[in-house]
């Protein structure tokens, strides 16, 4: 297939010792993260969690170059083929003397938005890369989903089950481009930029007023997912672009029109705070919890059935997970 790598992308950063954790199969997230070996609590802590509110999240700013290099080189899942150059970001010389490669240019295929974390695919062959897109194009029109993600909701979405249709467009607010809802788009609407947008969502395990939501979406379009979400009155946790949408009047929540309203941080209540074991402060460095879990690629042969690729979720998601004594169902 050419030179294909599979990387694990975690919130704005790359994290370490993924290979081991690549299966074949469901990757049954909300039962084996309560089943995940816990740090030994220290002395001054019985609670891990309250020392490390978001463990296993690493900030690209806090790192030298060479030390991105050592996480990038670790973070490789999955390698077929020849490999290429590996072209990324600003680590690209380095990365590619690290992991001893040639001169081969590789691109990025597929991989989740800037803020979520999950798979990450390059290819170095352009003949691969082209039978890729060409593959997740035709599903697209085939309506048939390729990528799996998993959510954590503040709020259960009702029904358990369903699709969200709604036509998007990008609206610069403030120096930020952000996906604002379009009603009844016309044909001049979607030369213009106007896209119709289309998901599925599946509650998979629900606990304190939140969700553990699988989404698979259809079509692709920036921050797909956390808008479709924040329509459904049940924002992805760490969402601090589209949660201040949805507001919240004598227990009742509403949407805020969203070409008035402005990102900020997420508002969470009292009761959920302490149950995650966080202080307001730290609400602004949660991180999103939307994660690429599942990708679908094509067979070697053209009968060949798909095969499939898995990530494991993050540690905060783990995390948040027990917190909220998600199980699924």
């Amino acid at each position: 297939m050419g030179a294909l790598r599979v990387w694990r992308w975690i919130s704005e950063t790359w994290r370490p010792g993924f290979g081991a954790g690549v299966r074949r199969r469901d990757a049954g997230f909300g039962t084996e993260a309560r089943r995940r070996p816990q740090p030994q609590a220290s002395s001054k802590s019985k609670d891990p969690v309250e020392d490390q509110p978001f463990p296993g999240l690493l900030r690209t700013e806090n790192l030298g170059v060479e030390e991105l290099v050592d996480v990038l080189k670790a973070a490789v899942v999955d390698q077929k083929g020849r490999p290429g150059e590996l072209t990324l970001l600003s680590v690209l010389p380095q990365l590619s003397q690290a992991l001893g490669l040639g001169h081969q240019e590789l691109q990025i295929v597929r991989a989740p938005g800037k803020e979520a974390s999950g798979l990450v695919l390059l290819s170095g062959c352009p003949q691969t890369a082209s039978r890729l897109q060409k593959f997740f194009a035709h599903s697209r029109r085939s309506q048939r989903p390729t990528a799996t993600y998993c959510a954590i909701t503040d709020g259960i979405p009702e029904p358990s089950e369903g699709t969200v249709s709604v036509a998007l467009r990008l609206e610069r607010v403030d120096g930020i481009d952000l996906a604002v809802p379009v009603a009844s788009p016309s044909r001049k609407d979607i030369l213009e930029g106007v896209k119709r947008t289309f998901s599925h969502f599946h509650v998979m395990a629900t606990g304190c007023g939140c969700a553990l939501v699988q989404l698979q979406p259809l079509t692709v379009f920036p921050s797909q997912l956390q808008v479709h979400m924040a329509l459904q009155l049940c924002p992805v946790l760490g969402d601090h672009t589209y949660a201040a949408r949805v507001g919240t009047v004598l227990g009742q929540r509403f949407l805020w029109p969203a070409t008035t309203t402005k990102p900020q941080t997420q508002v969470l209540d009292e009761a959920l705070l302490k149950r995650l074991r966080l202080s307001p402060s730290q609400v602004a460095q949660m991180p999103l919890h939307l994660h690429l879990q599942r990708l679908l690629l094509p067979g070697t042969r053209s009968r060949d059935p798909p095969s499939e690729l898995l990530a494991p979720v993050p540690s905060y998601f783990s995390r948040t997970l027990q917190c909220l004594r998600l199980s699924q169902k």
